[in-house]
């Protein structure tokens, strides 16, 4: 199971690489957790529905691919775009003793997304695992590094796992293939709605002026100049405030799966407001906010794009 894992964390100086070591296998508690894990005081109500992660593309982590070594064996992780992995062997999960925590990529560890640990493929990317047991199959974004264990190929989170059927047992059989750069491609090009929930995500609302998109999500000066000219010559926002609106959805569970991952990457301690969920006629926003003006709402939605991967849009309450 999770007992023994590691969290690699790269660090952007030389080629150092620290490694944090975590607790040994534990006691089993009733309900087949090992000690001090299993699922937090307050989970999502909803968690059978959460939506498997969609693929996408994405640039490689930096500083998150390079070689590097853990008990004496040296691990060189794939930066191939398109370098098949398929392997069946154990997977393991973990949960809340991690549930917040920085992963080898530098995003903040949720236990309740459908990410996974594995120790060569790309970060991030995404793979196919299907359980040898019951054949049920999900598929998870790999943004950390692990299991370190000859046992077992991969570690997932709690959510991937509870969808599994693993929970309970703390390891499965699997069969893990990762899905290249060519298939969501591919599938993006035969269903140019994307999946639902993504697309519902992405779809821009009539209150929202979307902001400039940059290449690698981290908008630099003169990107944010355009921006910064195209809210000046807009009215006054409304007494309350200006939101960042994170994405759009028809099913209150996705929004809910979103708002939970957001609120996981965010940095509360930097005094940012969390996200939260807002209804509005039959769509469910996800929204962070509010804040005084476009202006103070801009400078925030770098900082936001930077943490979570997503570029958002400003909205009116």
């Amino acid at each position: 199971m999770n007992g023994g894992r590691l969290i690699l964390a790269p660090i952007l100086v030389g080629l150092a690489v620290l490694i944090a070591g975590c607790s040994s296998p534990g006691t089993r508690k009733a309900g087949g957790y090992y000690q001090d894990d299993g699922p937090g005081a307050n989970p999502p109500s909803d968690l059978d529905n959460i939506p498997d992660a969609v693929p996408r593309l994405e640039p490689l982590a930096s500083g998150a691919n390079r070689p590097y070594t853990v008990f004496g064996k040296r691990y060189v992780p794939v930066v191939d775009d398109e370098q098949n992995y398929k392997q069946r062997g154990l997977a393991s999960w973990y949960g809340r003793k991690f549930h917040g925590k920085r992963t080898s990529n530098g995003e903040v560890y949720d236990m309740y997304a459908m990410t996974a640990a594995h120790p060569t493929m790309p970060l991030p990317s995404y793979a196919r695992v299907t359980s040898s047991i019951n054949g049920r199959t999900v598929v998870v974004r790999v943004n950390d590094r692990g299991p370190f264990h000859s046992d077992r190929i991969m570690d997932l989170s709690y959510a991937a796992a509870r969808k599994l059927g693993i929970i309970g047992p703390g390891s499965g059989e699997v069969t893990v293939e990762r899905i290249l750069p060519s298939e969501i491609r591919l599938t993006q090009s035969q269903s140019p709605a994307g999946d639902a929930p993504r697309a519902e995500a992405a779809q821009a609302s009539a209150d929202s002026t979307p902001l400039p998109a940059a290449t690698n999500l981290a908008m630099t000066e003169t990107e944010l100049e355009p921006a910064r000219a195209m809210t000046a010559a807009m009215p006054a926002e409304p007494a309350d405030g200006v939101y960042l609106q994170m994405g759009a959805f028809s099913q209150p569970s996705n929004a809910q799966t979103l708002m939970h991952r957001v609120n996981g990457q965010l940095d509360s301690e930097a005094g940012m407001p969390p996200a939260v969920v807002q209804q509005t006629g039959s769509l469910y926003r996800v929204r962070i906010g509010p804040y005084s003006d476009r202006a103070a709402a801009l400078g925030a939605a770098r900082q936001v794009a930077d943490r979570t991967g997503i570029l958002p849009s400003l909205a009116a309450p």
